[in-house]
């Protein structure tokens, strides 16, 4: 459905994106993770030939993003919190400039997502809280059914109610829908996406299905003597922490059956060995916070 692959982009001296590859398989909710500027809108902006690519190729639908036309843009959604809206239109104005673009325009389907967000239609967009004004945006974009949904750090400043329902709405009505989101706030996505990759730098550090991912990360705790380590530590143990009698870590390749030996090698006397699973907001910190001391 969408494929960056070795996508580099550069202004001036900053490089935003650095041989930039990821995969959005097709029916997939997949999060772009990462810090602010870590050149997440870029990646999207590339994909919508918004921007072009120095070096690398886009590819959406099918189609490299550069030769994007209207068949392919009318199968997909955008929604920004940096989208520029006609402020001086109604909401219904809105909707019904946005109509003629879109073949598969559904105005029942338009109409239920108006009476779930209570949008009124009457009033200027100009005149919207942030939460409404969203609510518009994704409206607009539910209402042709597309089969790919971008969006761009949609719930930003949002309160958490707002945030819920516009998740609820999303997940409830885009079932067959490729969602590709673009977030920093790694507990808006948790429960709700089936891929992440993490993208930091410009460089995509990480990619997978969520549940590989979770299945691969512990924290891992032992009690162990007062004597420094027999062995070097392992690659993939991340972010040695020490107290008085006590190590912990983060296990990036865990293993079970494997690991009380790993443990054996490194601290003869490890003992009291304690496995926690950890929530994707732990495990990217984590990776983002990995040890100099290894």
């Amino acid at each position: 459905m969408i494929h960056l692959q070795e996508v580099t982009r550069s202004f001036h001296s900053v490089r935003a994106l650095d041989h930039c590859t990821f995969h959005v398989p097709p029916g997939s909710v997949f999060a772009l993770l990462g810090p602010n500027g870590a050149g997440k809108s870029t990646a999207l902006r590339i994909l919508l030939n918004i921007l072009r690519p120095d070096h690398g190729i886009a590819t959406i639908l099918g189609v490299n993003s550069q030769h994007l036309g209207p068949r392919e843009l009318a199968r997909i959604g955008f929604v920004s919190e940096n989208r520029d809206l006609p402020d001086w239109m109604s909401v219904q104005a809105f909707f019904d400039y946005c109509r003629p673009f879109y073949p598969g325009w559904q105005p029942a389907e338009l109409d239920q997502v108006v009476r779930l967000f209570g949008l009124p239609l009457d009033r200027k967009l100009r005149h919207l809280s942030r939460g409404m004004r969203m609510k518009a945006a994704l409206a607009a974009a539910l209402a042709y059914r597309p089969e790919l949904l971008i969006f761009d750090e949609p719930f930003s400043g949002l309160d958490v109610l707002v945030r819920e329902q516009l998740m609820e709405c999303i997940a409830e009505r885009t079932p067959d829908t490729t969602v590709l989101i673009a977030t920093h706030d790694l507990s808006d996505i948790e429960t709700f996406a089936t891929h992440v990759a993490y993208l930091a730098d410009g460089r995509i550090q990480f990619t997978g299905e969520l549940d590989e991912i979770s299945a691969r990360f512990r924290e891992i705790e032992a009690r162990v003597g007062a004597g420094t380590e027999a062995r070097p530590l392992p690659a993939n143990w991340l972010g040695l922490s020490r107290a008085p009698g006590i190590v912990r870590f983060t296990d990036s390749a865990f293993d079970e059956a494997r690991l009380p030996a790993q443990l054996q090698d490194v601290w003869p006397d490890a003992r009291d060995i304690s496995v926690r699973p950890l929530s994707l907001r732990s495990i990217f910190l984590a990776l983002a916070r990995q040890s100099p001391e290894r």
